[in-house]
């Protein structure tokens, strides 16, 4: 389970090579994407 969301959050460009220089940007980019995987998720339940 942790494996495929740690594959669908490498999707995201930037945070697979770490564009961000700073841990607080990095962190937000990283808590934007699982909100936006957890919502695609919610999106595919019936």
């Amino acid at each position: 389970m942790f494996e495929r969301c740690f594959n669908r959050l490498k999707q995201f460009r930037d945070l697979a090579t770490r564009y961000a220089k700073r841990a607080v940007y990095y962190q937000a980019e990283l808590t934007i994407a699982a909100i936006i995987v957890w919502l695609d998720d919610l999106q595919d339940r019936p």
